[in-house]
């Protein structure tokens, strides 16, 4: 039996050493062989949303680091194990980084499951899933949406069998290990775990399930708050020419003849600046409300944006202004059900909550790939219902408003009919392939080095 361990700990992370320490050792002595990665010591480049992983060279990676050798390792495991401060209620940035590299894994063309779009399987085993991550303090939304997340990569993952922990830092080492050997031994036993629904935070959380209502985005109304600048931030590595800016850009334009003045910031330009860096949290000092637009990359935000978030927290921690700015996001997906977006919302609306913004709902698009990163007005008629709840969406937040629950509705219904879009996409793999001499080997699969 043999298992791939991805540590997404920090440097210095003494809750993280303890863990790893206890899962690696219950492993080994249920005689497991488990290679181990630390993934903050790996050269692991960011996810570039290209998609050559699937049509140019089929089942690798474009970025030629260590992100291909892990893959090599993951697809030649039995078990898929997951370390990671719980952060935002997911995953932290550093391990994120790998888990967005995994798609090229999984085959691009669609299948159902549950009655839902998924991604075919590449290979015909899967390693079952262990994701264990940690918190310093108990908090039941954080855990509960962390379950969640681990719940929704397994369904992604083909996961036959998988589990998820949390412990916290307070526990001892003795604590970790009778954890440790609960979830290794559930996992050998077959043991379903338990279906965990997206958390209600209050009165005002991005809620939308599989298991409930798929359609329902709560949200809460900030009340008297002044508008007069707006800032949007873009999560897109494809920067101008993305969905989430086509998306973002029309909102703000709309906001601008509302009076308000606006400013766009492309977090994948900023991260590795510093003065760049500094200027984005300076102008979140001036704002009055902020919009995060991005696509959704395995269930959750792009590791590059849940780093921007990550140094946006930290640098709030303790902060007492005036007035919370409110927060608002906007997710695409390329499945056609919106509600594919629910769970990096739900990540979203905890941010703000522990950023000291003001939540102010939030709006899912399935299907953000019919867009392609057109202009909505160039999209036409296509994006008549989109560019409506952008208005709408628009008019409420100039005034201090939370997001519509009617804008939110009308941007989650389907651009076109689920089953046409799922045939228009398989068909675009196999052009696109084409394009690039690969069309026999799509659905080839280069990591596999044992029968499966």
């Amino acid at each position: 039996m043999k298992a791939i361990l991805l540590d997404g700990s920090l440097t210095n992370d003494n809750t993280g050493q303890r863990v790893n320490t206890a899962v690696v050792t219950e492993l080994q002595n249920q005689g497991w062989e488990v290679a181990k990665f630390s993934l903050r010591e790996q050269k692991i480049g960011n996810c570039a949303g290209d998609f050559f992983c699937w049509i140019r060279t089929p089942g690798v990676c474009n970025v030629n680091d260590d992100n291909r050798a892990i893959a090599q390792e993951l697809v030649n495991s039995d078990l898929l194990v997951y370390l990671t401060p719980i952060t935002f209620g997911g995953y932290s940035s550093t391990l994120k980084g790998m888990v967005d590299h995994q798609i090229q894994v999984v085959s691009p063309f669609f299948t159902k499951i549950e009655g839902e779009t998924h991604h075919h399987r590449r290979y015909k085993q899967n390693p079952d899933l262990l994701a264990v991550g940690w918190l310093d303090a108990p908090d039941a939304h954080s855990e509960a949406l962390f379950r969640h997340l681990v719940q929704r990569n397994a369904i992604n993952w083909h996961a036959k069998k998988y589990a998820s922990g949390v412990v916290f830092s307070n526990q001892s080492a003795g604590e970790m290990a009778v954890s440790a050997q609960k979830w290794v031994n559930d996992l050998g036993n077959g043991l379903p775990p338990s279906r965990v629904a997206l958390p209600i935070n209050g009165n005002h959380s991005t809620v939308t399930s599989t298991d409930s209502a798929k359609q329902s985005w709560a949200t809460s109304d900030p009340g008297s708050v002044v508008i007069r600048r707006a800032l949007l931030l873009v999560g897109s590595p494809k920067t101008r020419k993305s969905t989430s800016n086509s998306l973002g850009g029309y909102l703000f334009e709309q906001l601008e003849t509302l009076g308000i003045q606006t400013e766009t910031i492309y977090l994948h330009t900023v991260l590795r600046n510093a003065k760049k860096m500094q200027a984005l949290l300076e102008a979140l000092e001036v704002t009055d409300l902020v919009t995060l637009a991005f696509p959704i990359y395995v269930d959750a935000l792009p590791a590059p944006v849940t780093e921007a978030l990550e140094h946006i927290a930290v640098y709030r921690q303790g902060r007492e202004p005036s007035q919370r700015p409110m927060f608002t996001a906007i997710a695409n997906c390329g499945f056609p059900e919106a509600h594919h977006c629910s769970t990096a919302l739900a990540i979203c609306e905890t941010f703000s909550r522990q950023a000291g913004f003001e939540w102010s709902g939030s709006l899912a698009l399935g299907g953000g790939q019919m867009l392609n990163g057109t202009s909505l007005v160039e999209a036409g008629g296509m994006a008549i219902r989109i560019r409506k709840s952008l208005e709408d969406s628009a008019i409420a937040l100039a005034q201090g408003q939370a997001v519509p629950q009617t804008a939110q509705e009308m941007m989650a219904k389907p651009v076109i009919p689920h089953m046409a879009y799922r045939l228009m996409s398989g068909f675009r793999w196999l052009v696109d392939a084409k394009s690039y001499g690969s069309l026999r080997s799509l659905r080839s699969r280069p990591y596999l080095s044992k029968a499966g």
